[in-house]
């Protein structure tokens, strides 16, 4: 009876032991704390690891998660400056960064970070309009942090980003504001093709100006050169006849012709001053009278040879006689008009 007493006492203690033992180790995980009471007061913070209580003492509070947080909070009616009503969904990451502040200065952090960011987003969008406010998520995500780093430090919390996950407006505005963006987009589609047309226009008249000056300003070469070309020609051809006039000069001067050869070219070249359709009237002129005295002379006998031999040939008067008829022949065809 004594053996079984002391069995069961035995083994009693035994559980005693277990019992006292699993409450006195606690094994806290990577990246969470634990708060530990003592009789109601904050004691100390366990750290992860193995950790080891006073059972029976020590109360140990659920575990706080220590790693950063991303909590969503549902849409949020804000009223603009502009007193339109828009609905703005906002995301918050914050960590925990005092587990002992996050459990006794607050019931809930969670909670009070959702309704710090509902007043903070109405306070900063309610002093902006609502182009300003779909336009300005960047300046109202800094506001927004800046506020809430602020207000959750002492509650052992870091807010490291905000971010406004969607803006918006009424049904309404959307509509307006599509007509307008429409209409901005057809104003703009416009003024690019009246800005296209007029660059057109202004580049084919540029191209047609300098089109004319280039015309221009060849044919001033062109008429520049031309010129340049007859007048060289027109000095070449009077070189060539100065020439041929100092050769003739010069050849008539050394044979030395007399009167009577002389006299005879000249008859010899009126019938070529009389040819051509354009000439009406030819002047006879007044040397013809001496031209046929010295043809005469040419084919007759001379005066002074006459007299002293007292007869001349009957051949040399007959010849005489024909040229002065042929002269006198020559005058009158010169001295006549053709038929118009």
């Amino acid at each position: 009876m004594g053996t079984l007493v002391a069995t069961i006492v035995l083994a009693i203690i035994v559980i005693v032991v277990g019992v006292v033992t699993l409450r006195s180790i606690r094994i806290v995980p990577q990246a969470k704390a634990g708060i530990v009471e003592r009789f109601g007061r904050y004691h100390r913070t366990l750290n992860a690891g193995l950790n080891v209580i006073t059972p029976f003492i020590d109360r140990l509070l659920p575990l706080i998660d220590l790693r950063e947080q991303v909590v969503s909070f549902p849409p949020q009616p804000v009223i603009t400056r502009d007193n339109l009503v828009v609905s703005i969904d906002t995301i918050i990451y914050f960590q925990v960064t005092d587990a002992r502040s996050a459990t006794y200065e607050i019931s809930s952090y969670i909670t009070g970070v959702e309704q710090l960011t509902v007043t903070t987003l109405r306070n900063v969008v309610g002093g902006m309009d609502l182009e300003t406010t779909l336009t300005s998520r960047d300046q109202i995500n800094s506001e927004l942090r800046r506020e809430l780093d602020e207000a959750t430090g002492k509650w052992g919390l870091r807010v490291s980003r905000v971010e406004l996950r969607a803006i918006e407006p009424p049904a309404t505005i959307q509509d307006s504001m599509e007509k307008q963006m429409r209409a901005d987009r057809d104003k703009r589609a416009a003024i690019l093709q009246a800005e296209g047309s007029k660059q057109s226009a202004i580049l084919t008249a540029e191209g047609e100006r300098q089109a004319a000056v280039l015309r221009a300003r060849g044919e001033s070469e062109a008429v520049v050169l031309r010129a340049e070309g007859e007048a060289k020609a027109a000095a070449a051809r009077a070189r060539g006849q100065a020439e041929a006039i100092t050769t003739v000069f010069r050849a008539i001067h050394e044979g030395n012709p007399d009167q009577r050869l002389l006299a005879y070219q000249y008859m010899q070249m009126l019938p070529q001053i009389a040819q051509g359709d354009a000439n009406k009237v030819w002047i006879v002129p007044s040397e013809i009278g001496k031209a046929l005295e010295g043809i005469g002379g040419f084919l007759g006998v001379p005066r002074d040879a006459a007299a002293a031999g007292g007869e001349a040939p009957a051949a040399a008067a007959a010849a005489a006689t024909d040229a002065a008829e042929a002269g006198a022949d020559a005058a009158g065809s010169i001295t006549r008009l053709p038929r118009p």
